[in-house]
């Protein structure tokens, strides 16, 4: 079961995801400069969200450099002294690297990995476990600095066996340079968001002045203490992305490891599947990149979300709805324009390839829109309920 998310979302002026100069981020397509925001941009501002973070709890990885640290308080909790722990935060250290090489410490003394890594409380546990019988077989910390290499200790926490995969794991999936941690084939795709119209770059000047010497002389100071400018665009997006429900459950119930799984875990992970997805939506629809928020407050909602759930994994996105950019200076306004534009490329598609679906789902800003006959819901809780039914149900 395949399910895609189309959505469209019109921004106020607004710099939501940047480039290296601070420049809104920008693609050709069609032949006409586009906004963009990023799918990393948005896959992270929807994993770190309150939304999908209150409803998953412990049920999320953290993405880190921090494991030696992790590993330290720890290996401290569980009993170790101070000098064994310091040196199990340097061994772990070398995780996340194929030769096991440990990292020097930073000035405060503390310990990093070369590489960021997604990390389970899991997998936290099973390093610390590792270094911890390490560390009790050393008669001292010289010894147990010099005589077991991070690359052993790697092995011996891949031998830990199989640990459960978080659900933002197993959604977004991790790739990670070390034999203690397993990769992950990402469940969900995300399409970079593109404007649905050519845009062309605005700069707002500003400038700051010195409250207190303007206060006591209105004469003082006539200059200005700070110039600048910051770079934004405003645009209606189409964003699209889409969920492998089957490949979600796999990730989870560990088949995708080749790991036994009965029955009972897979209705368990079929419930947190539907679970993640429908945390996933909400958050789609209610939470925007934080890039530049408090100069631009740029907080609109979507105007129109179109959900489409295949029973096979043969994703269709409908980005060349706008390859030609619609026009924005119709009565109509961008938000429409693009919206029938999306209903045409999508209901062409259809009866082209024959497009079945499970179930479609619509909802848009005008009650009488409609798309291959669906009609718009009443809100959003709707559609989140109508597709925990559809996930739940397979």
């Amino acid at each position: 079961m395949l399910v895609e998310v189309h959505m469209l979302q019109n921004h106020a002026p607004s710099n939501l995801n940047r480039d290296d100069t601070g420049s809104p981020k920008e693609a050709v397509f069609g032949g006409y400069k586009r906004g963009r925001i990023s799918s990393q941009c948005w896959k992270r501002s929807l994993r770190r969200s309150e939304i999908f973070r209150k409803t998953l709890g412990d049920l999320l990885a953290t993405r880190t450099r921090s494991l030696p640290e992790l590993v330290r308080k720890r290996l401290l909790e569980a009993g170790l002294p101070e000098n064994l722990a310091a040196v199990g935060a340097q061994k772990a250290s070398g995780f996340g690297t194929k030769e096991g090489e440990e990292q020097k410490p930073d000035a405060n003394g503390s310990y990093r990995t070369a590489q960021t890594m997604f990390l389970s409380d899991a997998d936290v546990r099973a390093v610390s476990d590792v270094i911890f019988a390490a560390a009790q077989k050393a008669k001292d910390p010289k010894e147990f600095a010099k005589k077991i290499p991070a690359k052993d200790l790697q092995k011996q926490a891949e031998d830990k066996g199989f640990r459960p995969i978080p659900v933002d794991m197993a959604l977004f999936g991790r790739m990670v340079t070390s034999e203690a941690f397993v990769d992950v084939e990402a469940s969900s795709q995300f399409a970079h968001a593109i404007s649905t119209h050519k845009v062309e770059h605005e700069f707002d000047y500003f400038t700051a002045v010195d409250d207190l010497e303007r206060a006591a002389d209105d004469e003082a100071g006539g200059g200005a203490d700070m110039i600048g400018d910051v770079e934004f665009n405003s645009a209606c997006y189409y964003k699209y992305f889409n969920v492998h429900v089957e490949g979600l459950i796999d990730n989870l119930t560990g088949k995708a490891f080749h790991r036994s799984v009965g029955p009972e875990d897979e209705q368990r992970a079929r419930e947190t599947a539907a679970q993640a997805l429908v945390a996933l939506v909400e958050a789609a629809c209610r939470v925007t990149p934080s890039g530049k928020q408090n100069s631009f407050a740029a907080h609109q909602l979507p105007s129109l979300i179109w959900i489409e759930v295949r029973d096979e994994n043969l994703p269709v996105s409908y980005a060349n709805a706008f390859c030609n950019p619609v026009k924005t200076r119709t009565c109509q306004g961008v938000e429409r324009e693009s919206a029938q534009a999306l209903k045409e490329e999508c209901e062409t598609l259809t009866r082209m390839y024959d497009l079945e679906a499970r179930t479609r789902l619509l909802l848009s800003k005008d009650p009488t829109f409609q798309m291959n006959g669906v009609s718009s819901r009443a809100n959003l809780k709707d559609i989140l309920a109508a597709l925990k039914a559809v996930v739940l149900n397979a």
